[in-house]
């Protein structure tokens, strides 16, 4: 009688185990999907869309604000390919050395309903490759 109960427990732990796995697994795997995509494409969404995603472009020079009296940034951000397509981002944080005009960088944040800059949570920028071909004047 006892291996019997010693088997079922080893069955029920086994099943308990699974059903934790199965669902770390699901959880895991739609709790980040957000969308990533260009400012064109950010652009083209619904706004509803918009209010949980990552976008990536290029810094642009004119309109850059640091915030004066806590760290942050508020700044256009425009498309790789189109840069006559531009978005408003605000991001409240510690800015990264490497963020500048022309820097390409990724936000993560969304945006607010009836409001027009994007608010970025984390805000990313790309690392020069000590890899890419230096080039001479």
């Amino acid at each position: 009688m006892a291996k019997k109960n010693s088997k079922s427990i080893y069955a029920a732990a086994l099943g308990f185990f699974l059903l934790g796995m199965g669902y770390l697994m699901f959880t895991g795997l739609t709790a980040n999907t957000k969308p990533f995509v260009n400012v064109s494409e950010a652009l083209a969404m619904p706004r509803a869309e918009l209010r949980s995603a990552r976008l990536f472009g290029t810094v642009k020079g004119e309109g850059l604000m640091r915030m004066e009296d806590r760290p942050g940034v508020k700044f256009q951000l425009k498309d790789k390919d189109n840069a006559q397509k531009t978005l408003w981002v605000v991001f409240e944080g510690p800015v990264p050395d490497l963020f500048k005009p022309g820097a390409e960088v990724i936000v993560d944040g969304g945006l607010p309903e009836g409001e027009y800059a994007f608010k970025a949570k984390t805000l990313m920028t790309k690392c020069p490759s000590k890899y890419e071909k230096a080039t001479d004047g």
